[in-house]
């Protein structure tokens, strides 16, 4: 640490070059962190259910097939399970093809199963009662301005009615709110009667897309996942029991390899960022080479001088890249607020000390491997040539 002062001197001896640079390191471990909260949330799921206190029971085949509702009374049954439902993916369109949000239809008592989502007795009632009654998040329903009593028309071509229209009309019956901050993106759901699409829809009668499942006992998770598995084991609609994390996973996974594509960009953008601060790292040595070797006459061995330029090089990194995290983790809270669940779960995760870890270790490795170069050549440095300027 003594040598610290000069390190930081030599670091800003051009400031201007070394806040651009910083700032190129900034916005990298910025898009690192939003990345990594993205593939943390989609990877890292586990298909072990241990713990979980819900469970999202869906074909083993591929979860775009249909399970058949008689289902139902079979899971019910199970021991270790304190109540069922079910939904189906409807994914309606309002008005515009960009107006897309998540859009289910659901059983009467999807909504106890979920204690975290606030919806009046009068509004629950409702949902119960009214054949077309719909429910919305209240941050869904701000976006577009509805209130309690609007009619909403969604365009659904992949879900036709009876007579071969794609248009379902819903009657608003209550908006949703979600307590938790964290959880907030959830408000951004729409949600109508499982019985209305079932009646009304041309084909895939008397089918549920999953089933969800709410645990007696959580630390049973394992076994009951098991014995629901089993009841369609060797039939045309083997089923695989999974934590809500893992559903939304596969959900996920629909569009593509969300891991292989977040890699891939953060690759990108990391060898972007060696080359930049490696130029950087080598100016700056290439115009203190009479420095470097008044240092070695004033008794700086050569690993000193190595080290010296390492660790320049490491504290370009270092600067840079936790502020563009703490950056990441302020927007990611922020996001996490108003993106649409993909399920019962965020798209995102918060940068947490994981994220953290793997970013400083980065840090200090990418600032290494810049630096090599200019150090060696600094390390290596004779003084007579230096001072003569050959």
């Amino acid at each position: 640490m003594k040598y610290f002062q000069l390190v930081w001197a030599a670091l800003f001896r051009r400031k201007t070059r070394t806040t651009f640079t910083l700032l190129s390191v900034l916005a990298a471990f910025l898009l690192f962190g939003l990345l990594n909260s993205v593939r943390s949330a989609f990877t890292g799921a586990s298909n072990s259910v241990a713990g979980a206190s819900r469970l999202i029971t869906v074909s083993k085949i591929s979860m775009t097939m249909s399970l058949p509702k008689s289902l139902l009374e079979r899971i019910e049954a199970q021991p270790g399970i304190a109540e069922v439902t079910y939904a189906n993916w409807f994914g309606g369109i309002y008005q515009d093809p960009k107006n897309f949000f998540p859009s289910q239809a659901v059983a009467n008592n999807f909504l106890d199963l979920y204690p975290e989502w606030e919806l009046s007795t009068d509004q629950r009632k409702a949902f119960h009662d009214i054949r077309t009654g719909a429910i919305v998040g209240a941050s869904l329903a701000e976006k577009y301005h509805w209130k309690i009593g609007d009619k909403v028309p969604l365009q659904a071509a992949l879900v036709p009615q009876k007579d071969g229209s794609s248009t379902w009309t819903f009657d608003l019956v209550g908006i949703y709110r979600v307590a938790d901050p964290n959880l907030r993106g959830q408000e951004n759901n729409f949600y109508f009667n499982w019985n209305y699409l079932d009646e009304a829809r041309q084909i895939d009668k008397g089918t549920v897309g999953w089933y969800v499942i709410k645990l007696a006992d959580r630390n049973a998770a394992d076994q009951v996942a098991g014995a629901v598995d089993a009841l369609s084991f060797d039939s045309d609609h083997e089923t695989k029991t999974e934590s809500e994390q893992a559903f939304t996973a596969a959900f996920a996974g629909q569009f593509g390899d969300i891991g292989l594509i977040v890699g891939a960009i953060i690759g990108a953008v990391f060898f972007t960022l060696v080359l930049l601060s490696g130029n950087t790292m080598a100016q700056a040595v290439r115009e203190r080479v009479p420095e470097l070797a008044i240092l070695k006459t004033l008794g700086f061995t050569n690993r000193g001088v190595l080290a010296l330029v390492l660790a320049e090089s490491v504290l370009l990194l270092v600067l840079g890249g936790v502020v563009g995290l703490a950056l990441a983790g302020v927007v990611v809270n922020a996001l996490r607020t108003s993106l649409p669940a993909m399920g019962p779960t965020s798209p995102m995760v918060p940068v947490g000390s994981a994220s953290w870890i793997q970013g400083l270790c980065l840090m200090v490795v990418v600032g290494l491997i810049v630096g090599a170069l200019p150090a060696v050549r600094g390390m290596r440095l004779k003084i007579v040539d230096a001072l003569s300027g050959r």
